[in-house]
């Protein structure tokens, strides 16, 4: 296909539209595998992802499944802009004077957009973790046997000693106490999430979209472009699944008092393996790939139809068609 001259501000808001949109249809699962990853193996709250949910819901309400969220709405829209506008910026650079992309200069392209979105994703996701790990900890002090309305026993989880804290609270106790860097704790093991992430995503769906095309003159229709972004978001997510468990435990700042402390990466690695053995590093492995792989379904579809493009008056909507 021809090289397109490149839009930024409408990738940029193609990248945001797709965000808000596919944070706001998989952040419950997103939270179950924040709770899944930071419970330690011999002190169990939650099952699974379904019991992990059923019990935030029967303990904080139904929007206790969106602890969190108001702060991934709110910077997911640069953080996945940034993203996808970097991945296609490199892309660009990379191929002038070129037809096709080599492999290598595909995930040379991925490298720079994870390196790029860390910016945003590091405290963002400090911020969110903070909020989607309040309930789990209440829940683990709080825990207790009931007897369950047929006479048989159940396990009920009260959170109602819950504290409502703001993302804004959290963010002017980090700032007060440790600076600006107090927001960037865990940034290395974002980094190293990240960027393998984006190594490996961005190439793969390339070449799976790529199969889709007609010729090679059109883009694949909405619905290729969809599946090939859930494909490959699954693929990456699982991959790196032990790198997203070591930057969850790292940058939790409450623990509850039989949890350890970490002092960097090389310290988490070495007390998860030791204490709750290697298959801990891919706790909440089946929900992560849950979230990313409609997430970026939904950001490719977003971004491939051209939303961007149609909000800045550039170009109609196009499903089938460049």
């Amino acid at each position: 296909m021809a090289q397109q001259p490149i839009s930024l501000p409408a990738k940029l808001i193609n990248g945001g539209v797709a965000g808000m949109v596919g944070v706001t249809c998989v952040f419950p699962i997103d939270l179950a595998k924040t709770r899944l990853q930071n419970q330690r193996s011999n002190d169990r709250v939650y099952k699974n992802m379904m019991d992990c949910l059923i019990k935030t819901v029967r303990s904080e309400g139904y929007f206790g499944m969106y602890r969190g969220a108001a702060v991934n709405l709110t910077l997911v829209t640069p953080e996945k802009a940034i993203k996808l506008a970097a991945n296609d910026f490199f892309r660009h650079q990379l191929s002038r004077g070129e037809s096709k992309l080599s492999v290598f200069k595909e995930m040379l392209a991925g490298c720079g957009a994870g390196v790029c979105q860390v910016i945003i994703t590091t405290p963002m996701e400090m911020l969110k973790i903070q909020l989607q790990d309040a309930g789990r900890l209440v829940a683990q002090r709080n825990l207790a046997v009931v007897p369950s309305p047929t006479g048989g026993g159940g396990t009920m989880l009260s959170c109602s000693y819950i504290r409502p804290v703001s993302a804004m609270q959290i963010t002017q106790e980090l700032l007060r106490t440790r600076g600006i860097q107090g927001l960037y704790q865990g940034l290395g093991a974002t980094l190293m999430r990240d960027i393998p992430f984006s190594v490996v995503y961005f190439p793969l769906f390339a070449h799976l979209n790529q199969l889709g095309k007609p010729s090679e003159t059109e883009n694949a229709p909405f619905y290729w472009s969809f599946a090939s972004g859930c494909a490959a978001g699954c693929t990456a997510a699982i991959a790196v699944s032990p790198c997203d468990v070591v930057k969850t435990r790292l940058q939790s700042l409450n623990k509850s008092s039989n949890e350890e402390i970490y002092s960097g990466v090389v310290d988490c690695v070495r007390k998860i393996i030791h204490k709750e053995g290697p298959s801990a590093l891919m706790k909440g492995a089946g929900c992560r790939a849950l979230v990313i792989a409609p997430l970026f379904g939904i950001a490719q579809v977003v971004y491939f139809i051209g939303v961007g493009e149609f909000i800045l008056g550039q170009n109609p909507f196009n499903l089938y068609s460049p």
